[in-house]
């Protein structure tokens, strides 16, 4: 009875060292991004048992590395390994719950945000009133002050638009961390998108603008220098005596 007791502990030694093998062969395949491979191995040591595995397996089904995200089959590998004590399912598990209590910030930065906040306030920037020609002096200021403070505000829209570049970082850390790698990628398209398009809208309103600055600048120029010169042309006082 002794000596099968030896016998049978040491064929679960063994038994246990192989999947200890098997298990860093897996590990080695998914940094090789063999994913695959790497699949097969961690399903085979995952019905196995290997507390590890499973929860390695949860994690290729939750971020997709396993093909098409799966949230189901990714739960219920995560709930065999938290049954078992392993803390990142346990975490994963929690994620996976506060998903559902947070669905409405997820799909805000996934369908709803506009970026009106990096448009609005001190960054909104409304194209001034700019005549065709000016003739006085005190027009000639207003429309001036009206294009340098439309200049400061486009270029401090401009400034803030590139310093929130990639959009995705506005997402915030824990809305990020609950998103999987599908609805992740989604929204860095999307943003990237949205980015793209105001700057592009911005770039546009610039154009109609300065191009009214050019039209008013060169007809008012051309007015005071014709001015000037009927001035300068015109006799002095005591002039000829």
């Amino acid at each position: 009875m002794k000596r099968l007791l030896i016998t049978l502990g040491l064929g679960l030694m063994l038994a246990g060292a192989a999947h200890g093998g098997e298990l860093e062969d897996a590990k080695s395949l998914f940094e090789q991004k063999k994913y695959p491979e790497a699949l097969k191995l961690y399903t085979k040591l995952a019905n196995a048992g290997n507390v590890e595995a499973q929860q390695n397996l949860g994690q290729m089904y939750w971020y997709g590395e396993a093909g098409a995200v799966d949230e189901a089959k990714a739960q219920a590998w995560f709930r065999k390994a938290a049954a078992k004590g392993n803390k990142v399912a346990v975490e994963s598990l929690a994620i996976m719950e506060q998903r559902v209590t947070r669905r409405a910030d997820i799909d805000y930065w996934l369908k709803d945000y506009d970026g009106a906040d990096l448009r609005s306030g001190k960054f909104a920037c409304p194209a001034p009133r700019i005549p065709p020609i000016s003739k006085q002096t005190e027009e000639i200021e207003r429309v001036t002050n009206a294009i340098n403070k439309w200049q400061d505000c486009y270029n401090a829209f401009v400034q803030n638009l590139n310093a929130h570049s990639p959009l995705a970082d506005k997402i915030p850390a824990d809305v990020a961390k609950l998103m999987n790698a599908a609805e992740m990628a989604r929204a860095k398209t999307r943003l990237a998108a949205l980015q793209e398009n105001m700057s592009e809208e911005a770039k546009v309103g610039s154009k109609m603008v300065l191009a009214d600055i050019a039209v008013w600048r060169t007809a008012t120029e051309a007015y005071i220098a014709e001015h000037n010169a009927i001035v300068n042309k015109a006799p002095k006082d005591g002039a000829g005596r």
